[in-house]
């Protein structure tokens, strides 16, 4: 099965620059990496442009105009210019581990949303990887030793158990991911489902806005309004998510209540997704 990797970029040639690094040593072999730029820089298409003489995997890169964060809008541009059967959707600034593809794939069927988490590096490992001291590759397979380090590191940025890694349909897996009572969120940062998924609910919603709603908390409550059901993919799908500071600016404002509505409605199908209806 074809796999479509789609990466959300803005900007950050050098955290895409180290995600491309990490899908050399993927076990999974079948896949096409799309590059959802919101924006046309051309720092980035220079860089596409070497990219795809460097690399033996296809490269597709979509491009809008930089009018403002529209980070729904570019998803939507790399759905539609996707060519795979299976949709993996990361950010920018997140780091794959080698059996990353593999295991989404592992844990995918036609009516499952699969969704991971993210290990928030702090700020020195994040610049060890930027700067090249130290490889993805060797974090993780150095993780369990480094952990407090990593955790020390990262302090109010949390999370960092989450790059601990176990075998699917292992005693863990079962009791903390498929017998959790509590609920397990879509994050948009590392989810995959089939691409007639996306297709069955019109994609992103650009008319939430710039918020991280649009991108989990929305498409979670209208996939499973046609039946899909999350599967966690905790400890699974793991990636690293590298260090950057918080934007205080109140994108989510007013948010809420359009998906709120949406939802009192069972408008699970968009107007301004993929298509404009």
């Amino acid at each position: 099965m074809k796999v479509s990797l789609i990466i959300a970029v803005y900007k950050d040639i050098e955290a895409l620059n180290l995600i491309l690094q990490s899908l050399v040593d993927q076990t999974y072999k079948n896949f096409e990496v799309v590059i959802s730029e919101d924006g046309r820089s051309k720092e980035i298409q220079e860089y596409i442009k070497t990219a795809k003489k460097d690399y033996c995997f296809e490269i597709i890169h979509t491009i809008q105009d930089d009018t403002g964060v529209r980070k729904s809008r570019s998803q939507n541009n790399g759905i539609k210019a996707s060519t795979g059967e299976y949709l993996i959707f990361i950010d920018g600034d997140c780091i794959l581990y080698s059996d990353f593809l593999h295991n989404h794939i592992l844990l995918s069927s036609p009516k499952t949303i699969v969704s991971g988490r993210r290990v928030n590096l702090g700020p020195r490992y994040s610049q060890e990887l930027r700067s090249g001291i130290i490889e993805s590759k060797y974090l993780e397979k150095k993780f369990m030793m480094k952990y407090f380090d990593i955790s020390s590191d990262a302090k109010s940025e949390k999370h960092t158990e989450e790059g601990f890694r176990i075998k699917i349909n292992g005693l863990i897996d079962i009791f903390m991911n498929q017998k959790r009572k509590k609920r397990f969120p879509l994050l948009g940062c590392n989810m995959s489902f089939y691409k007639q998924a996306m297709l069955d609910i019109n994609g992103f919603d650009e008319g939430l806005g710039n918020s991280a709603m649009a991108g989990d908390t929305d498409l979670e409550w209208r996939f499973e309004s046609l039946g899909y059901k999350i599967r966690p993919g905790r400890f699974i799908v793991n990636l690293f998510h590298l260090y950057h500071t918080r934007s205080t600016s109140d994108y989510a404002r007013g948010i809420d209540e359009k998906m709120i509505t949406n939802k009192n409605n069972n408008r699970f199908i968009c107007k301004e997704g993929i298509h404009q209806l």
